[in-house]
């Protein structure tokens, strides 16, 4: 029995996250309308097991809820739980705690977190 190749090459892991990242980003930051103080909790289809519940006003758990939201949130969640500022504000952060796929996505669609993430540097 003889396999032949595909005609194209299969996507590896990190293209197909990148892929299901993409789907999910909102059309602007501006369309993250997420509260910025207070307490979030987070339903079940985000976050399944642990913790569900963040005080943004913590940095700590800002930065986990965020993470958690970036990671297993859809599009609706992102814009229902991230707040524009916030991500703006702790991006040069945040990018070092997140996947690869999630901060690459996320920085080719928005170059105003990576024009953060340099004035944070400078």
């Amino acid at each position: 029995m003889t396999v032949q190749s595909p005609s194209s090459p299969v996507p590896n892991a990190f293209e197909l996250l990148c892929v299901q990242y993409a789907k999910r980003l909102p059309a602007r930051l501006e369309d993250l309308a997420g509260p910025a103080r207070g307490t979030v909790d987070l339903p079940l289809h985000v976050v399944w097991s642990g913790r569900r519940s963040y005080g943004l006003e913590q940095p700590r758990s800002r930065m986990s809820l965020y993470r958690t939201v970036l990671a297993e949130g859809q599009r609706q969640d992102l814009i229902d739980f991230l707040n524009r500022d916030l991500l703006l504000a702790q991006w040069p952060v945040l990018r070092t705690l997140i996947s690869r796929p999630i901060r690459d996505v996320w920085e080719a669609a928005f170059p105003e977190l990576t024009t953060a993430s340099a004035a944070t540097a400078a």
